[in-house]
């Protein structure tokens, strides 16, 4: 391996020439940073600046003895150059660098290329790695495909199958004022879910002790119970966490960061044993009795969201967390996972989420079909309306998550319409709640409360006569 030196013939741009020989034994690493350029970098050598990962693979598959490798790292405020006109991603300290090997196009590489971009806490919400997409006539675009994004120790990884210029697009910031007002609107939004959070526990609490109801009511009534409390415990851990976290302590902010997870993980599998209990009740309809039910589910439910926050403290993964604007002013101040825990953040919330929602929605397309086909044979009409049966199925979409759903699709977008709407979306789930679990379960006539009741009856009737 000959090194032929660096060059640096224009400001903004510093290149790198290397003969790599097809023959090579190890990898090649290459050391990269705005200011002094890409540089050799041993295999025992630590850098703190960014990183470039050449498979030796990449060299034996080519058919020359020796070939040129060129990188190039560009400023390119300097340059003028990379400069899409509806361009919104923002290009890390507007560095690009540019990976050539011999003359011709390398593309589907079966060992990827690696390229660590460092950096430090970023106010801004997601970073895709981004390969120069060429456009001629035009100042060119930018592009994720053929790359892989992964949150690293020292930056951001990307993994990528071909060879052109790499860089790091970053989705802008909020402005000031309309983060403060979102931060405002979140809230208000979370005194007002509160509220209501409070009055829908009354109100389970007065259904339970003034009216006799069926055992398979109560339970349901002692999930919603559960789950609205969890939702209650996670708004008030919010406002806490919004005002107590710019002046607490590092050892109290780990402790509000944790409460605050837990709060959240306690949500999450609420929404899952709600999904479970649907299952039961509409698809293993002829189940057997299990001794102190919800005592079992309540064990689950605030037990397990307890062992992963044990876990993840345990790893150091809370501290302060800054949401800061364009001009890296920083806004607000949470206890939270630390940027330097992602990966913590991606498995136990965006992950744990991701299962629980799909086996929701499985569970809410069954259940909808069953509903469906029996009110289709006549069987519930004299006791459920169509209104009925299509808040029944809206309330049941948000109790199972939808509401959280749609947040965490928007992730990364940095519309403020669109961040306005689901930050009061989600505000108004306690709302949504309440209202649903009035005219659900409140008796208004000599019937048995609770309409999901009247289903679940007149399946067991029609599966007992079947068989």
């Amino acid at each position: 391996l000959l090194q032929s030196g660096r060059h640096s013939w224009l400001a903004g741009l510093k290149t790198l020439l290397l003969n790599v020989s097809r023959a090579v034994t190890r990898d090649v690493l290459i050391t990269f940073s705005p200011t002094e350029g890409p540089s050799r970098l041993n295999t025992t050598e630590k850098g703190k600046a960014g990183k470039i990962h050449l498979p030796r693979e990449l060299f034996r598959s080519l058919s020359s003895q020796t070939v040129r490798v060129v990188v190039t790292v560009l400023n390119i405020q300097q340059l003028g150059m990379f400069k899409e006109v509806n361009q919104t991603g923002q290009v890390l300290d507007n560095t690009v660098v540019g990976i050539t090997v011999g003359e011709s196009s390398i593309s589907g590489l079966q060992e990827p290329v690696q390229l660590t971009f460092p950096h430090g806490e970023l106010p801004q919400v997601s970073q895709p790695c981004g390969a120069a997409l060429p456009s001629p006539g035009r100042a060119g675009g930018w592009r994720s495909s053929g790359c892989v994004t992964q949150p690293g120790d020292k930056g951001t990884v990307c993994s990528c199958d071909h060879l052109t210029f790499f860089t790091l697009l970053l989705n802008p910031a909020l402005d000031g004022s309309t983060a403060r007002a979102l931060m405002a609107v979140a809230t208000a939004g979370c005194g007002v879910a509160m509220a209501f959070s409070i009055f829908t526990v009354a109100f389970c609490i007065f259904v339970r002790c003034r009216f006799r109801l069926e055992e398979t009511v109560r339970t349901n009534l002692g999930l919603h119970l559960n789950l609205v409390g969890s939702l209650l415990l996670l708004n008030l851990a919010f406002l806490l966490n919004s005002g107590l976290s710019g002046r607490a302590p590092p050892s109290a902010c780990g402790l509000l960061g944790g409460l605050t997870h837990y709060c959240l993980l306690c949500c999450f599998t609420w929404m899952a044993l709600e999904g479970c209990q649907l299952y039961l009740l509409f698809v293993k309809v002829l189940g057997t009795y299990i001794h102190h039910y919800l005592a079992k589910l309540c064990l689950l439910g605030w037990g397990f969201p307890a062992l992963v926050v044990g876990v993840a403290g345990a790893l150091g993964s809370y501290g302060q967390y800054s949401i800061q604007t364009k001009d890296h002013q920083a806004i607000a101040r949470l206890c939270w996972i630390t940027s330097k825990h992602l990966l913590v953040h991606y498995i136990t919330n965006c992950g744990y989420f991701g299962l629980i929602f799909l086996f929701n929605m499985a569970v809410f397309g069954v259940v909808t079909h069953k509903s469906c086909s029996l009110q289709g044979t006549g069987a519930v009409q004299g006791h459920r309306k169509p209104w009925k049966v299509a808040l029944v199925a809206a309330g049941l979409f948000c109790l199972l998550g939808a509401t959280w759903a749609l947040a965490f699709l928007t992730y990364g977008i940095s519309s403020a319409a669109v961040l306005y709407f689901f930050t009061i979306l989600n505000s108004l789930q306690g709302i949504f709640i309440f209202i649903w679990l009035v005219v659900l379960y409140y008796p208004k006539t000599k019937e048995s409360t609770g309409s999901l009741s009247h289903i679940i009856r007149h399946d067991k009737t029609t599966t007992a006569s079947q068989d």
